[in-house]
């Protein structure tokens, strides 16, 4: 049984949301951060990465540094450019892309429910990631990036939704990179309660995106925990700021992979060693992966198709997953990567960059590239519910959660 609440948002005022909203902090590196955050002083990127209000020399891990993302948080309150709901709602939260649209329910999940794995990860995290995550909540006393969660979908819960969205937005833009984001409130006591009911009827909740956000959120909420020995859980520490979609809805993109070199190998050779274990056909144009079990290659301004033969596949969760036969079958034993998260020589490129991103690479600073067919929101719940964990780099959401939209007081 999912514990899903309803919370007093804070949000921006009505007008400024497409000038608040910002990608998530952890899409940009240092550099890309302060130049974002320099173009639009309303950018919710300046709270989220405060270091951006420092020298670029300054220690942007240094208490002064999260003390002003809770300065900043504090103004634009003050100011009137974001407020408060007075009473608990739930919001649902519309991305459309492509044409393509998603909506998700933005709520409070339950610190318990993550503990007790009814709300399912599927990846590790890391300790340094986690800490700075921690300070910003922790000082800010606000969860200011939603964590994506999934579930299987839910006809009462979906009934709901649509009721709703047949109403006028409270907002509706579309940022820069073409994604229109569109809200509603959903104050009515009644529809309030059917949704907590329906979510006391789901028994597994996924985080699709933001294991690090969870897993800092959680954390921030224990540490409370231990400093107010009298909770009774209902205070806000206990709960964290989420964005609940259902799983048909969801689009996960394919996460590539370029090696900087062919490990001695040349072309021809590489070529002959895969023949071994894959079909391999050579193709005039960009190969996207059409199936599961399928790769695309780039290598020496050539895309050759690879189709992997049966007798090696398996049906194990994670050690058949695409991801997890490329690196079994050719990253490891062919090209020499025998750990992708600290080989250095191996690099992933986002799907929602193209297949061209590849070609450059291979261009300019790779030897080979290789297009993965994506790895689908059930294959995600297989592994969480047989409480494995992925490859890293396995999963591409898009389009992604705006931060600034919606914020929870731990207050």
């Amino acid at each position: 049984m999912a514990v899903i609440r309803p919370f007093c948002c804070i949000h921006p005022a009505k007008g400024l949301e497409s000038r608040i909203a910002a990608l998530p902090y952890d899409v940009y590196s240092r550099g890309e951060a302060r130049i974002e955050a320099e173009k639009n002083p309303l950018s919710f990127l300046n709270i989220d990465r405060p270091e951006t209000q420092f020298e670029e020399t300054h220690d942007m891990y240094g208490a002064e540094v999260y003390e002003k993302a809770h300065e900043l948080l504090g103004d634009l309150q003050k100011t009137g450019k974001m407020v408060q709901e007075s009473s608990p709602c739930y919001y649902l939260y519309e991305l459309t892309m492509n044409g393509r649209s998603q909506t998700g329910i933005a709520a409070c999940a339950s610190i318990d429910d993550y503990q007790n794995g009814i709300i399912k990860k599927h990846e590790n995290t890391r300790a340094e990631k986690e800490a700075d995550r921690i300070r910003h909540v922790d000082i800010c006393d606000a969860q200011t990036g939603p964590i994506f969660l999934a579930y299987r979908k839910n006809q009462q819960i979906q009934e709901i939704v649509q009721k709703t969205k047949e109403l006028a937005p409270v907002y509706s833009f579309t940022s820069e990179d073409g994604v229109t984001h569109r809200g509603w409130c959903i104050s009515e006591t009644e529809q309030i309660e059917k949704i907590q009911n329906a979510f006391r009827e789901i028994q597994q909740i996924y985080i699709a995106d933001g294991h690090h956000r969870a897993a800092s959120a959680v954390k921030v909420g224990l540490k409370r925990r231990e400093e107010h020995p009298d909770f009774d859980g209902t205070e806000e520490f206990n709960y964290f700021l989420s964005v609940l979609f259902p799983d048909e809805e969801l689009m996960i993109l394919d996460y590539n992979r370029v090696v900087k070199d062919l490990n001695g190998l040349t072309a021809e050779t590489l070529l002959e060693r895969l023949r071994e274990k894959f079909e391999v056909t050579p193709e005039t144009e960009a190969v996207h992966p059409a199936a599961k079990g399928q790769f695309g290659m780039y290598l020496e301004h050539t895309w050759y198709r690879l189709a992997i033969r049966p007798q090696y596949c398996v049906q194990d969760p994670v050690e058949g997953l695409d991801v997890s036969l490329l690196q079994k079958e050719v990253l490891a034993p062919l090209l020499g990567i025998q750990n992708p998260k600290t080989d250095n020589r191996i690099d992933f490129v986002g799907g929602i960059r193209g297949l061209q991103e590849l070609e450059r690479r291979v261009h300019t600073d790779c030897a080979v590239a290789f297009s993965m067919y994506p790895t689908s929101i059930q294959e995600l719940f297989s592994v969480a519910d047989a409480g494995l964990l992925m490859p890293p780099k396995s999963t591409w959401f898009e389009p992604k959660l705006r931060s600034g939209l919606y914020i929870h007081s731990l207050r």
